[in-house]
C-alpha cells in the first residue's frame, strides 16, 4: 500500500541527493531512516550520561561491600 508525502521542492531536491541513480524515494528514505536508527544506537551506547570512572566505582563498590 502505498501513500503520498506532501514536500517542499527544496526538501525534495535534498532527499534525492542522497539517492544514487535507480533508487526511489522509498529506497532513500528507508536508508536514511536506518542510518537515524544507528545513530541513535551509537548516541545512547557511546553516552558518558551516568558513566562512572574506575576510581568512583571503585569507591562506590568499597562503600557497599565493606568487610
Amino acid at each position: 500500500m502505498s501513500t503520498t508525502i506532501q514536500l517542499e521542492e527544496d526538501v525534495r531536491d535534498k532527499l534525492k541527493s542522497f539517492g544514487a541513480k535507480g533508487e526511489t524515494y522509498n529506497d532513500i528514505i528507508t536508508k536514511l531512516y536506518n542510518v537515524a536508527v544507528q545513530q541513535q544506537l551509537r548516541d545512547l551506547l557511546f553516552s558518558s550520561k551516568d558513566v562512572l570512572t574506575l576510581a568512583e566505582a571503585r569507591a562506590e563498590h568499597a562503600k557497599r561491600w565493606q568487610k
